[in-house]
């Protein structure tokens, strides 16, 4: 069966479904003959499969209106989520921040070592840092793909406390491979750091209050993959190709018109 017409016939199904289920259609209650029989399921399902047959154009207006209000609940919620969450989001102390620690402008990325989109996002990232001098990152560490992604957290975590994280984050995504614990042992050995220490510093409590929060952070704000990025609380998913140009104009519309929100 070719993909236009599975998708027709589940759109078919649930939009009969819903109608049935609510039993107050609009089209029902225009196109349907009054009388004990306008009530049966079989009619109605008759009626609104003719009608959506005869004019499939609804369905493309459908599913667009529905992404539109399902984007702009969103929204609504992130806003809401940013504002309540604002310290947890911008200033948690268990937070690596790179760049201008002292910015006027936040740009908060979660990510995932192992996320290919996060891996093609970080050389964007790294030149609005370098372009841009009075912007402050602050790294998220959200393992979302498995147990190799969450060593691979831990250990770039705990190689903060020997003042290398930022080297570790940008190799963990640039060199070869799937980010794993014998990976970001391996680069600890390349920036000199102890790993006995490495090792046993990737246990610490913080390093697991880092993990979860975030990962309720995520939550909070329906993060659906990543990376996500908040500018300020300004919001760009994913790494679109034109992510360098998003950064700066919500960096300059952040700079010039500060947050709706707390951030």
């Amino acid at each position: 069966m070719k993909p236009d017409n599975v998708f027709l016939n589940a759109a078919l199904a649930a939009v009969v479904a819903a109608v049935t289920a609510t039993g107050m259609s609009y089209l029902f209650l225009r196109y349907a003959p009054m009388g004990p029989q306008a009530a049966d399921p079989e009619r109605i399902e008759r009626i609104i499969r003719d009608y959506l047959i005869n004019k499939p154009e609804i369905l493309v207006e459908m599913t667009n209106e529905l992404d539109k209000r399902q984007a702009a609940e969103q929204s609504v919620q992130q806003q809401k989520a940013i504002s309540q969450n604002a310290n947890a989001i911008f200033r948690s102390p268990v937070s690596h921040v790179a760049g201008n620690p002292n910015g006027d402008v936040s740009v908060v990325e979660f990510f995932d070592y192992n996320c290919p989109y996060c891996r093609h996002a970080l050389p964007d990232v790294l030149k609005l840092l370098n372009e841009d001098g009075k912007v402050r990152l602050v790294l998220k560490e959200l393992p979302i793909l498995g147990d190799d992604s969450v060593a691979a957290a831990k250990l770039a975590l705990a190689a903060n406390k020997q003042g290398k994280y930022f080297e570790m984050h940008q190799k963990l995504f640039s060199e070869p491979g799937k980010a794993d614990k014998d990976k970001a042992l391996r680069i600890g050995k390349e920036l000199g750091l102890d790993i006995d220490q490495l090792q046993k510093d990737a246990e610490d409590p913080d390093i697991k209050k880092a993990l979860d929060e975030a990962k309720e952070l995520a939550q909070k704000l329906g993060l659906k993959g990543t990376p996500m990025f908040l500018i300020g609380d300004r919001v760009i998913a994913g790494a679109p190709d034109d992510l360098f140009d998003q950064f700066k104009a919500k960096v300059a519309e952040v700079r010039q018109n500060g947050c709706a929100t707390t951030c």
